[in-house]
């Protein structure tokens, strides 16, 4: 059963979704944005998992409305250009 946000509750056992759950969970809006070309999983400097939304531009006004974590995984940012199909 879901409560509180990212937490879920099963018998005792207290379990936040994978960051794989998470990618799944919230492609399709991120993808929504214009200018946002991917997103992926890779991970922090810190070395934790997070969500990576790769964008073909620097765009302030995109950027400022795309939340900084996601279900309590960190969300980061990386302008990679326009990407081209192979």
């Amino acid at each position: 059963m879901k409560r509180g946000g990212a937490f879920f509750y099963s018998g005792d056992k207290i379990m936040t979704p994978s960051i794989q759950d998470v990618k799944k969970k919230h492609e399709a809006r991120l993808m929504s944005f214009p200018g946002v070309v991917s997103v992926g999983i890779g991970r922090d400097p810190q070395g934790n998992p997070a969500v990576i939304v790769g964008m073909d531009s620097p765009r302030a006004e995109i950027q400022a409305q795309i939340p900084p974590q996601l279900d309590g995984y960190p969300l980061l940012i990386q302008i990679v250009g326009p990407l081209k199909a192979q």
